[in-house]
């Protein structure tokens, strides 16, 4: 377990509260879901030797992780852009969405979350806790400073626990395992991430923020205005300029880029430089490599030793073609005892959509009904574990609004539940 730390400790704000005071308004809005969820999340975050989380794209797939009592809920803006955005494609992870659906799709778990609830409660059975705590993916913020800002208002007007973001430029944005990456400068990345603390004390909320670092391959870089970034630049030599030193330019794409020498030092540097301004950090990594990610947490919590760190568990590894069994299996423990508190699986929602339905059409392509049934009974044989969705009419609330019309109306000549196939048969 960790040390259950002040909250605000080991975070710097470079504003005042006067600052927050006069930029939050005259009347004082809650945002109830979105403090109740950070609050669980940061005591889970010290109770618990980690918090472990899956990717979610519906609110159906986040109701079942509540069911199998997961710890929260992890929404990813890959899957997202690949099938629950509001520009109604499907694109691959490169901010090509419109940028309000990641907030639209935390709305909507939140309320089936809410829906769920209603129902427990109704029925006077059960004690899950429905709301879960939703991290979500505020990608590189969809532009600069004031776009972040905006964007994190808006994730915590529908209710998100936690945001990351990501030190890539916007415009250029890739899944951290694509190539082509471009890192804004280090300050650029710290002003947003200011600007993402700001939006939360603005709502007054605690929101978590996780700061997410590409350097470890990203090695491109938007521009050299920034000294914290000069040494990692490549081509830029020291020259003599008269009585001092100057130096090259460094070299650069056509596109105007400068070229960096990606690695473990760039990516530390950065995250040093990240740590006062979030909860935790993550670096994302191509390979499912615990002495990569030791490193990088040993040479942080030598200025920060009480820094918590995120990781993502990611479908773009070949887990089998680098780890034996017995490492996958104590992969998420041995990140534990390193203070990586925050595990999660991206793309574990589409995924198992995908597979799953597949596997269900091939089923009944070949075989007809008794394809389907199979799925049924396996339905049937998960309700001892608290799988509940094989009554479909009854999971997305068909029992609740029968009330509601009950107490609207007094009468129950027209229930849906009542007469119901699921009734006589489930």
């Amino acid at each position: 377990m960790t040390k259950q730390l002040y909250r605000w400790e080991g975070i710097e704000r470079p504003y005042s509260t006067n600052d927050v005071k006069k930029l939050s308004g005259s009347v004082h809005i809650e945002h109830t879901l979105a403090q109740k969820g950070a609050s669980k999340l940061w005591d889970k975050l010290h109770s618990k030797k980690y918090v472990s989380a899956l990717g979610a794209l519906t609110g159906n797939q986040a109701m079942q992780q509540a069911k199998a009592r997961l710890d929260a809920i992890y929404l990813s803006g890959w899957q997202v852009a690949g099938d629950a955005n509001d520009s109604l494609q499907m694109y691959p992870d490169q901010s090509l969405y419109a940028v309000g659906s990641v907030p639209t799709i935390v709305k909507r778990i939140n309320n089936t979350f809410q829906r769920a609830d209603q129902i427990q409660t109704m029925e006077g059975e059960g004690a899950i806790d429905y709301f879960l705590p939703i991290v979500a993916d505020a990608e590189s913020g969809f532009g600069g400073v004031l776009n972040t800002h905006e964007l994190v208002k808006h994730l915590i007007e529908v209710g998100a626990a936690g945001v990351h973001i990501e030190d890539q430029l916007s415009s250029a944005k890739k899944c951290g395992h694509m190539g082509g990456k471009v890192l804004v400068s280090t300050q650029e990345m710290i002003n947003k991430l200011v600007s993402a603390r700001l939006a939360a004390d603005i709502m007054d909320v605690s929101t978590i923020i996780i700061a997410r670092t590409d350097a470890l391959s990203g090695a491109l870089l938007q521009s050299d205005g920034d000294e914290q970034d000069h040494k990692f630049i490549t081509g830029r030599v020291a020259t003599s300029v008269g009585t001092g030193v100057g130096y090259t330019a460094g070299q650069r794409t056509s596109e105007g880029f400068f070229k960096t020498n990606a690695g473990m030092d760039q990516a530390v540097a950065r995250g040093l430089a990240y740590a006062p301004y979030c909860d935790l950090l993550w670096m994302e990594t191509g390979v499912p490599d615990i002495g990569e990610c030791k490193e990088f947490i040993q040479e942080i919590q030598k200025e920060h030793p009480n820094k918590m760190f995120a990781y993502n568990c990611s479908p773009s590894f070949n887990w089998k073609a680098k780890l034996s069994d017995k490492e996958i299996s104590s992969f998420k423990d041995e990140l534990g005892d390193l203070n990586v508190k925050f595990q999660f699986i991206t793309l574990a929602g589409f995924h198992s959509l995908n597979y799953s339905m597949f596997e269900l059409s091939e089923n009944y392509r070949d075989n007809g009904m008794t394809g389907f049934v199979d799925l049924q009974e396996k339905e049937f044989a998960a309700q001892v574990r608290g799988f509940t969705a094989v009554k479909h009419q009854r999971e997305v609330g068909a029992s609740y609004f029968d009330q509601v019309a009950q107490v609207c109306t007094g009468s129950t000549n027209l229930s849906a539940i009542k007469g119901s196939t699921e009734e006589g048969q489930f």
